[in-house]
């Protein structure tokens, strides 16, 4: 029988707007019925790990909790009856999984609704409380907890645990998105507001798809040097330039309509107004990236009378965690995804990279535990 190690050191967030403490957390020592621990390879730092450690976020936060939720790991142990993954592949001791947040299976959106990132009895990675069983329920450890009714999906060979580490978050929320948003024909010019690690991502994807044209809104100047890497045939810096003259720079490269589809992934409030803008009549304006509690004003009748379809998507199913890792292993040699890695730390120099993170210092910053 393995022994497992009794403690896990932990990046522990205590209280909004303060420093996590690198804290050693129990290892739960029995592992219940279709639950796995794995020892965490890599776990990158979203920009929403920022805005939680600010008490930014309009979801429930049950401090004290370990932050992250991109985590990569290794299997060591298994509860009873994990034989396969989420999607059917077998798994075993030592194979590498990213995992999802829970599902009940029961309720109505997991059910009649079909949709399980709704679920009403959800318990998400980097949200739940520390101090209760079993307690490594984060990304920032060195061991993790994968709950029984949570997904997971084995990495495949190719695919490094960095770039799997990528896949868990950034690029299964855009798979997610991207199910949701539907086809996207070739004739069709794609705006995305954003040119973090969601944007980058979404380029890449819609460019695989096959848009006609895809445009990059954002900053800094050296994301849109990489979103360039990524798929956009044009970037828009979003510092030098008025929401003004991105309308008119949209519309001189779409024939004066806008955008076939809008993408917001940039997370900021002000993105819905010009984006609503920005998309054509008839089209289609999804987002993505806004989960903070800010509020904006803005006119009901122009939807309305654009006739846009607006679609919101939030987080991702365990088929979307497997379509990200197929994708990142498709398109890897395709696309330079581990220059989205601009920094390597290590566990108790989470602060720091948390803090790079903020001033935009970083476009994705992984922790190495």
């Amino acid at each position: 029988m393995t022994t497992l190690p009794t403690v896990s050191r932990a990046a522990v967030l205590r209280k909004f707007n303060q420093p996590l403490s690198v804290e050693e957390v129990p290892v739960p020592q029995v592992i219940e019925p279709g639950a796995v621990l794995v020892r965490i390879e890599a776990c990158s730092i979203c920009g929403t790990d920022v805005h939680m450690a600010d008490g930014e976020l309009s979801l429930n936060v049950n401090l004290p909790v370990i932050i992250g939720h991109e985590m990569a790991g290794r299997v060591i142990a298994v509860g009873s009856g994990v034989e396969r993954d989420s999607v059917g592949a077998p798994l075993r001791i030592g194979d590498r999984i990213t995992y999802t947040n829970t599902s009940c299976g029961t309720c109505y959106f997991c059910t009649t609704a079909r949709a399980s990132t709704l679920c009403v009895n959800r318990r998400s990675y980097g949200y739940e409380n520390v101090e209760q069983f079993p307690h490594l329920l984060g990304g920032f450890t060195e061991y993790g907890y994968v709950l029984p009714d949570a997904g997971r999906v084995r990495v495949p060979d190719s695919v490094s645990s960095e770039l799997a580490s990528l896949s868990s978050c950034a690029l299964r929320t855009v798979m997610h998105a991207m199910s949701q948003l539907g086809a996207i024909e070739p004739t069709d010019v794609v705006v995305i507001q954003g040119a973090g690690p969601l944007g980058l991502f979404t380029a890449a994807n819609a460019r695989v798809r096959g848009a006609r044209k895809v445009i990059v809104i954002g900053g800094p100047a050296s994301r849109l040097e990489l979103a360039e890497q990524f798929g956009a045939h044009e970037c828009i810096l979003l510092d030098t330039t008025s929401p003004a003259e991105r309308l008119e720079r949209v519309h001189a490269l779409t024939g004066g309509r806008g955008a076939d589809i809008v993408i917001e992934v940039s997370g900021a409030n002000a993105a819905f107004n010009e984006g609503i803008q920005l998309v054509r009549r008839g089209g289609r304006y999804l987002m993505a990236g806004i989960l903070g509690e800010g509020k904006v004003e803005f006119q009901p009748a122009l939807i309305v009378k654009k006739n846009i379809t607006v679609l919101g998507s939030f987080s991702a199913d365990a088929r979307s965690y497997s379509l990200a890792l197929e994708f990142m292993a498709a398109q890897q040699h395709n696309f330079a995804f581990e220059k989205m890695i601009t920094g390597r730390y290590k566990l108790d120099d989470v602060n720091l990279a948390l803090k790079r993170m903020k001033n935009l210092e970083e476009t994705k910053p992984m922790i190495l535990v």
